[in-house]
Parts: C-alpha cells; sequence; structure tokens
C-alpha cells in the first residue's frame, strides 16, 4: 500500500509474494506512473529487508535503478517503535472494509481491493 496523507491518495497492489523484485516494481509503478513529475519522493516504510535501494539493483539495469534511486528518498520507522501510523490505519481500514473474510482467489481480492 502506498498512501499520501496530503493528497487523500492511496494504491493498493497484491501480489504472490513479497520479493525484491515484487517491491522494486512497485516503486517504480510509484515513480513512472503515481508520481512521474516529482523531483524527489519521500517513503517511511517498514524495516522488511526488501524495502531497500538495494532490490532496485537487482531488479533492474544500473541505469534504471540509479534513475529510481536519485528520486526516491527512504525513511524507515525504528526498529524498536510502533508502526502504528497512517499507512497502518488505512491497512485497518482496507481490512475491515473489503478483506475481512475468506476470498477464494487473487482476483476475488484484487477486484474487493
Amino acid at each position: 500500500m502506498f498512501f499520501d496523507p496530503l493528497r487523500g491518495w492511496r494504491r493498493v497492489s497484491s501480489r504472490k509474494r513479497r520479493t525484491r523484485d515484487d517491491w522494486a516494481e512497485e516503486i517504480q509503478q510509484l515513480l513512472d506512473v503515481d508520481y512521474p513529475q516529482a523531483k524527489m519522493v519521500t517513503l517511511v516504510s517498514d524495516n522488511l529487508n526488501t524495502h531497500n535501494i538495494a532490490s532496485l539493483y537487482q531488479r533492474f539495469d544500473a541505469e534504471t535503478a540509479g534513475r529510481l534511486r536519485r528520486r526516491l528518498r527512504m525513511v524507515h520507522t525504528p526498529k524498536n517503535g510502533s508502526w502504528l501510523n497512517m499507512a497502518e490505519m488505512e491497512l485497518s481500514i482496507l481490512s475491515r472494509q473489503c478483506i475481512n473474510r475468506r476470498l477464494d482467489s487473487v482476483t476475488q481480492m484484487e477486484k474487493e481491493i
């Protein structure tokens, strides 16, 4: 989930896994499609091991990864701190309103989201 509280904007996607490649592709979508005109995007993220700049270099060629990296400012939440923030609230709302039951397929989940 990507959430911009100042714009009242969010994008939620569903993937089968949470790999480095998946994260890198989501970042490319964020920078090239969601915010193509932004010179710099600040991303507040948890400390999942895939959420780092190295993932861009694993997934893309050096030129593409570097282009994305130069437009991304990563801010990680403290390792010992609470992750109860706006993103968690958004995920809670999504869970309660859309996906609070067993869904039979990824297609059904994407439709609900």
